[in-house]
């Protein structure tokens, strides 16, 4: 990787996350999480030199590549025998989609049914919370999500109620997927090596939902509101947008004690406050 980014003059942006996973041991226990088949379409956000692309094109039917670096992306141009890209245009190979784009904007600007995809990628850490966010929040969500990205990320992906690491990360993406296994990466393993530790999560998509599509901004609100200050009693928290006997009530019908606070009450209590909340009285 030194000598291919040398011999082209390209300098890494580290305002970009870009740390490349070059560890083939690594790379194969990715993919090996994501199960993949031939009959399965992958999403690689951030692919950077390919070595991950390279294996998803061997295990999957389709893969849809997204770069924000126009320089990687001509790399990835000549790796995989495509003809130049342009900027914001998109190449389609017998399995391989290569998109130059920034990914979080493209989700953004350009919702589509991802249901049937696979997120499978090596997460710009300067990204990394925002897209899973935004894939999970989505009505048409993957059914799985393999992403490499910061450990302490990692931790609040998969943490439980009452661990130091839960908060509103946890809850937003926990709602919608099921967080499975993950698996540490040390730094020596990238190129060039970050300053903190790695770690690979398996996050696996509910069905059925824990909420309908209806009730989730309001679950949203609920968890942004009563995470807003965290070492405060959450019935207080959340009288800046419910009157006190709803509240009141919502609280009782689910035996919540009124001085707990957020970082106590368990995903499923608060899909069922949620559901209180929005019910006529």
């Amino acid at each position: 990787m030194r000598e291919l980014l040398a011999a082209r003059g390209i300098q890494l942006t580290k305002s970009l996350g870009q740390n490349f996973l070059h560890d083939a041991n690594q790379l194969r226990r990715i993919v090996n999480a994501a199960e993949l088949s031939k009959a399965d379409q992958v999403l690689e956000i951030g692919p950077g030199l390919g070595p991950l692309t390279e294996l998803l094109l061997q295990n999957a039917g389709e893969v849809l590549a997204i770069e924000k670096d126009a320089r990687l992306v001509e790399v990835l141009n000549q790796r995989f025998n495509e003809q130049t890209l342009t900027p914001h245009s998109a190449l389609r190979a017998p399995h391989l989609t290569l998109l130059h784009a920034d990914a979080l904007k493209f989700l953004k600007r350009e919702p589509r049914d991802w249901r049937d995809w696979k997120l499978v990628a090596n997460l710009p850490y300067s990204v990394a919370s925002p897209i899973l966010v935004e894939l999970a929040q989505s009505p048409q969500r993957p059914r799985r999500m393999v992403a490499t990205l910061q450990l302490e990320v990692a931790r609040r992906l998969m943490a439980r109620a009452g661990d130091d690491d839960y908060g509103i990360l946890t809850l937003l993406v926990q709602l919608n997927y099921e967080p499975c296994e993950w698996f540490k990466i040390p730094a020596s393993c990238f190129f060039p090596e970050p300053d903190v530790d790695s770690a690979c999560v398996v996050l696996e998509r509910r069905d059925p939902p824990l909420l309908p599509e209806n009730q989730r901004e309001t679950f949203v609100k609920i968890v942004k509101r009563t995470f807003s200050q965290r070492r405060k009693m959450m019935l207080k928290l959340l009288r800046e947008d419910w009157p006190a006997e709803k509240l009141k009530w919502a609280f009782e019908e689910l035996e919540i004690p009124p001085q707990e606070r957020a970082e106590k009450l368990g995903l499923e209590q608060f899909a069922k406050l949620t559901q209180n909340l929005v019910t006529e009285k």
